[in-house]
């Protein structure tokens, strides 16, 4: 792969196509289509917790085929070993040596569904995929396909046969959010499209991986003042200085929102990142990384509300 640059404009356009053809699966839904293509530009995942059949999955399917990548799916139980996630090395007779067979994880899109169902052991078997985009076994590692992305998702109404997610795999999520039930009119679009088949069976590929890389590249260099740096800082310190939380956002969860900013910016086709791009993305990648004290879990507060609070309170830079 090549260090091929690409102009912010171009950038905006690969995204803009992408963003187009999912849509034409995912009805209705831009701005959660966006929030992917935001974590997808930032080499980030996304944890989607959300009810059943508002379509993360063909969300994930169809970022997939825009791509032009592999899609792999894995449904998350509780009696799912590490190694039917990462593959396993098995004595081959002929050649008289141990050969590696990939799993699931070696895919461009991970669908992860309803990940909070497997066992702590099992859902740290992801932890060096998506931190290192390897995947050790039996001591030797193997690289993942470039892009890499997981998407999990998980059932927030369910909580018998259910393990919380540690906050050690909470904080490798750039973004939480979710999809939400269609409008009404999008709904009837949606039942009328799927009544002879489905539309995602005839995406094809509108960019390529390495557009995707280029993409990737671009954000990174977009342009971030002293200011908004901030402004970035003192919302992740208002977590940390915050009463009701035991645990605020580590510096993982800064980078994430700097990451993630700089994507949003690229997407709208802008080289500098903007207040409003931190203000817009905050609550998806910071959200998720702060544990509440028992006290205030009982009153209902909740790690979105404290930063829907920051975002009222903190000064805005000009």
């Amino acid at each position: 792969m090549t260090d091929a640059t690409m102009g912010v404009e171009e950038a905006a356009s690969v995204c803009a196509r992408i963003a187009d053809n999912v849509e034409r699966v995912i009805i209705g839904k831009r701005e959660a289509i966006e929030r992917v293509l935001v974590a997808m530009v930032a080499r980030g995942h996304v944890l989607l917790e959300d009810v059943p059949g508002v379509g993360k999955t063909m969300l994930a399917r169809s970022l997939a085929a825009s791509i032009g990548g592999s899609f792999r799916r894995i449904q998350f139980t509780p009696d799912l070993l590490p190694t039917d996630v990462t593959g396993v090395s098995i004595y081959d007779q002929k050649q008289a040596e141990f050969v590696f067979r990939p799993g699931p994880i070696f895919a461009s899109i991970v669908l992860a569904d309803e990940i909070n169902r497997a066992s702590p052991r099992t859902q740290s078997s992801l932890l060096e995929a998506m931190e290192e985009r390897q995947v050790t076994v039996d001591g030797v590692t193997h690289r993942l396909p470039q892009p890499f992305m997981v998407i999990a998702t998980e059932n927030p109404i369910e909580y018998e046969g259910v393990y919380p997610l540690p906050e050690s795999q909470l904080d490798r999520f750039l973004l939480r959010f979710s999809l939400g039930y269609p409008e009404r009119a999008e709904e009837i679009q949606i039942v009328r499209e799927q009544l002879e088949g489905h539309p995602v069976e005839e995406l094809q590929p509108v960019v390529t991986s390495e557009e995707v890389a280029q993409v990737q590249r671009t954000a990174a260099r977009c342009h971030i003042s002293e200011e908004v740096y901030g402004y970035v800082l003192d919302l992740v310190q208002g977590t940390r200085e915050s009463d009701q939380l035991a645990l605020g956002a580590g510096p993982r969860g800064t980078l994430a929102l700097v990451r993630s900013a700089q994507a949003l910016a690229t997407i709208d086709g802008r080289d500098y990142v903007g207040p409003d791009d931190v203000k817009s993305i905050a609550r998806a990648a910071l959200a998720h990384r702060l544990i509440t004290r028992p006290e205030a879990r009982v009153s209902g507060v909740t790690g979105a509300a404290i930063v829907e609070d920051l975002l009222s309170s903190v000064p805005v830079p000009s």
